[in-house]
């Protein structure tokens, strides 16, 4: 079952969570199985997420996934055997009705931001949508993509869209990013849950030639000051061996460190 997506007072912020791309059945069951545990312990809503196909790898050499009829097969095994919700991305309008029929939520890439028939699709579909903050936009600019969303859901006769807006910093120089945490308070007055994506917004876009690099250590930090500032929810991939994750492992947290690490977001959230 989803959360409500707008956080009470106190209460901590669901959290979204997994690897970022399905390696293997496998490890997508492990991972969620762990995450679980994890947000029962805490009292956390968990809706675990994972890419059919990364669409937007910095090389041609870079690991995409195993397609979307196998993805989805994958999701829904994951949502049918842990009773967790499921979250996967779309790059493509055509993808949604296919997808949409397996997850709970679907969530547009940061690079797809302005994309408007894929925005307005996912919106359409009766699912909530979680939509990524382009790093070459700035907050304000994301009213802009959220009327679009509105605008969709109504057409298609929703009458309580669940739209989310999601940080994951923005482009400062080359390969960097940076985040700006104004913004998080500026899109949550857009009358949007907020999200934010911690381990995105410690990514190196691109640093290793061939490949983004991360800076991990920064997650921490990042999450907590997000959560003093307020949000809705918390975006963190996370893998049993980051090092080896097929993609965006620089920046994605243990899994072994993840419960911790959340303890002290709870702590943070408790205030207010």
């Amino acid at each position: 079952m989803l959360p409500a997506f707008r956080r009470a007072p106190g209460a901590p912020p669901f959290l979204i969570a997994g690897p970022c791309v399905i390696e293997s059945e496998a490890l997508c069951l492990s991972i969620a199985e762990r995450l679980q545990d994890i947000g029962t312990g805490l009292g956390m809503p968990v809706i675990f997420k994972a890419s059919f196909d990364k669409a937007n790898r910095t090389s041609v050499g870079g690991f995409r996934g195993h397609g979307m009829e196998e993805g989805l097969r994958v999701l829904e095994k994951v949502r049918r055997e842990t009773g967790l919700p499921v979250l996967t991305d779309v790059h493509l309008p055509d993808q949604i009705t296919a997808v949409a029929q397996v997850v709970d939520m679907l969530q547009t890439p940061a690079f797809l931001a302005r994309q408007t028939d894929l925005i307005m699709a996912a919106a359409a579909s009766g699912r909530p949508v979680n939509i990524k903050k382009a790093q070459f936009m700035a907050p304000p600019d994301m009213a802009a993509v959220l009327g679009k969303a509105r605008a969709a859901a109504d057409g298609a006769g929703i009458a309580d869209p669940q739209i989310m807006l999601c940080e994951r910093g923005s482009s400062f120089g080359y390969n960097n990013l940076v985040v700006d945490m104004r913004g998080l308070v500026i899109m949550r007055e857009m009358g949007a849950p907020v999200v934010f994506d911690a381990t995105h917004s410690v990514q190196l876009p691109g640093g290793g030639g061939d490949r983004s690099l991360g800076q991990r250590q920064f997650v921490e930090p990042l999450a907590c000051a997000a959560m003093a500032v307020g949000i809705d929810g918390l975006f963190m991939e996370t893998h049993p061996d980051p090092d080896s994750a097929l993609s965006d492992g620089p920046n994605m947290v243990s899994l072994d460190g993840l419960a911790e690490l959340l303890r002290k977001i709870v702590a943070i959230a408790t205030l207010g």
